[in-house]
Order: structure tokens, then sequence, then C-alpha cells
């Protein structure tokens, strides 16, 4: 079993075929899309392969260490994770075409109108092993 990440995108990737924004939905259309996504990870906790997935809130700051005192915090000028990324799944399968067909199923959930939302989604393998310099 090798683990994935299938990230679900706010901008970046290529606009989705059913593209309404997702504040512009009817509260039946988000129970709808939030059941979706609440089914696809039960069958999969079913099978072993949910390992966990969490939706983003959009707020989020850059932090590092500065040294000695306050670390800097910025809100850009740069893209953040925050105007990208609307969430996270973590799946754990057999196989990388699995992985890709998990994520197509994910794509399908429902948006405006009911028509599935059809969004790219990025997966993403985590390392099996950490990677190691050699000289």
């Amino acid at each position: 079993m090798a683990k994935y990440l299938l990230l679900k995108h706010y901008r970046g990737a290529p606009a989705s075929v059913n593209d309404v924004q997702m504040d512009q939905w009817t509260p039946e259309e988000l129970t709808a899309h939030c059941r979706y996504m609440e089914d696809f990870a039960a069958r999969l906790e079913a099978t072993g392969e949910y390992v966990d997935s969490q939706a983003i809130s959009p707020q989020g700051t850059f932090v590092r260490f500065d040294g000695e005192g306050r670390p800097p915090v910025t809100d850009g000028p740069f893209a953040e994770t925050k105007d990208l990324i609307a969430g996270w799944m973590v799946i754990d399968v057999d196989t990388y075409e699995h992985a890709l067909e998990l994520a197509a199923e994910l794509s399908a959930a429902p948006g405006a109108g009911g028509r599935p939302v059809q969004e790219w989604l990025e997966v993403r393998p985590f390392f099996a092993a950490m990677p190691t310099v050699t000289e």
C-alpha cells in the first residue's frame, strides 16, 4: 500500500466543468456535496483505503523563524495555500492507477444544480522512505 494526497484547489488548477463558486451554491447543493464527500470517505474507510481528510479554512498566514524575538508574519505578496488549497484527502491504496481512479470519482462530487463539479484534483504520492543524498 502507498499513501497519496488528493488536493482540492480553490484556484491554480484548470477550471472545473461546473465552475460555479461554492459561495454561490444553495444550502441544498452544499449539503449534497458534503454528503457525497462523506459517503466517499466512508466507503474507502470500509475498504481500509481511507486515512484522513479535511476542508481547510481560507484564513492563513505565512510565518518564519527570523532569529530572536517575534517571528515575521506576512499576508503576501506571494500565492498562499489559503488562496489555493480548499482541502485534502489522504488515501492508502495498492497502486498509483487506483489513486487516479479514486481522484476521478471524487471529482464527480455534485455542485451547482446537482451536476458533477468535475474539478481537477492533484494526486501526490507520499515518500515511501525519506530520500537520501549520496556523494
